[in-house]
């Protein structure tokens, strides 16, 4: 996978003609996902100004930090077509912007998390134009993969569960969760990782809160775990997968009930996974079985949430969301049971809808794990 595959320069005119199409005379993308989307471009997020000037016809300008500069040439954004300028530290940058347009203007498209610094100075710059969320267009141009995307994704995935396979090695009783946390930190960057986005590692009653995090308790004698973690590649995209565990000793009886119904509905819903069904058809088919075995109420979440350069993205499976999946979409399905005070347990796999089924990229297992 070349990165001129993972960031090619057509997806610059595709974004062109999107913006175009939906009222806007241009985008205009601060440093996160949607600017390395269209450029290859991982740019520092800071105080100086980096900005993607894609106007919806002509030729198309990255602002940069002139200390910046090297990195950006560095970067796949040359080889896109993108014209390079800088600004030197204490120069007003937003005139380069104003000259990029190239002419007036009465709608942009912002970059859905821009500072706010921003958005204002680039109100000040630009006052006639009205000012939208640059996600309206880009949101229809990443949700569906292409081959390379999803080869990253794979990769991604791949890496994870290699940390997931390793999970014996760190999981004891009497060991904090914050230092078993540190142990998986540091095996996600040896698995090819350039940083670690999230480690959750929730024994027993911390188990019951889906975004526990860590602490200094000690892991306790037949306790269940639950390990959600997850990071970025070289490649810019992430990878995210939750196992449960259960350290020595004996369960209590109700989670092992509970977690062949936890089991069970995470199976039914990559299994309900093709072209056209809806993603509260998707989180329907998870919520069901859990259910009708009475843990409705402790299913407290969505089941799953798209997936790519960011770790949170479009499509979400969830009640209300009645968008058909499609080939090429990619997303998490992670069912939990979470009782308040005892213990709690998730399963999460990151899949791709194709043409006709589903394609799992997160592969060991989700039977529960006795270490």
């Amino acid at each position: 996978m070349g990165i001129d595959e993972l960031y090619p320069p057509d997806r610059l005119i595709a974004a062109q003609r999107a913006t175009a199409a939906a009222g806007l005379d241009a985008l205009l993308l601060t440093p996160g996902s949607d600017l390395r989307y269209l450029t290859g471009y991982d740019a520092h997020a800071g105080e100086r100004l980096t900005c993607l000037v894609l106007p919806a016809e002509g030729e198309s300008t990255l602002v940069v930090p002139r200390l910046e500069r090297p990195a950006a040439e560095a970067s796949p954004a040359p080889a896109t077509g993108v014209r390079i300028v800088d600004h030197v530290d204490g120069t007003d940058p937003y005139p380069l912007v104003v000259a990029a347009l190239d002419g007036p203007v009465a709608a942009v498209g912002l970059a859905d998390r821009m500072w706010a610094e921003q958005v204002l100075g680039l109100r000040a710059a630009l006052p006639d134009a009205a000012q939208r969320l640059a996600g309206e267009v880009l949101r229809e141009l990443r949700i569906r993969k292409s081959p390379a995307e999803i080869a990253a994704l794979a990769e991604a995935g791949a890496a994870i569960d290699e940390v997931h396979l390793r999970m014996g090695e760190w999981l004891r009783p009497g060991r904090t969760e914050a230092e078993v946390a540190t142990d998986i930190a540091a095996a996600i960057r040896a698995a090819g990782h350039v940083t670690v986005d999230f480690v959750i590692v929730a024994a027993g009653p911390n188990g019951a809160s889906p975004h526990h995090g860590t602490s200094d308790r000690p892991i306790g004698v037949g306790e269940p775990v639950v390990v959600d973690i997850g990071g970025t590649m070289p490649s810019g995209y992430r990878s995210d997968c939750t196992r449960t565990y259960l350290v020595g000793g004996s369960a209590p009886a109700d989670f092992l009930d509970y977690y062949t119904v936890l089991r069970d509905a995470q199976r039914a819903a990559v299994a309900a996974v093709r072209p056209g069904v809806t993603g509260a058809a998707a989180d329907a088919a998870a919520r069901a079985p859990i259910a009708a075995a009475g843990y409705g109420a402790a299913f407290l979440h969505r089941t799953g949430h798209g997936i790519g350069l960011d770790g949170h993205e479009e499509p979400y499976l969830v009640a209300g969301n009645d968008r058909p999946l499609e080939a090429g979409m990619a997303f998490s399905i992670e069912p939990g049971i979470y009782l308040a005070g005892r213990h709690g347990a998730r399963i999460e796999d990151i899949v791709v809808c194709t043409t006709d089924g589903v394609q799992r990229l997160n592969t060991t297992p989700t039977e529960l794990i006795a270490l």
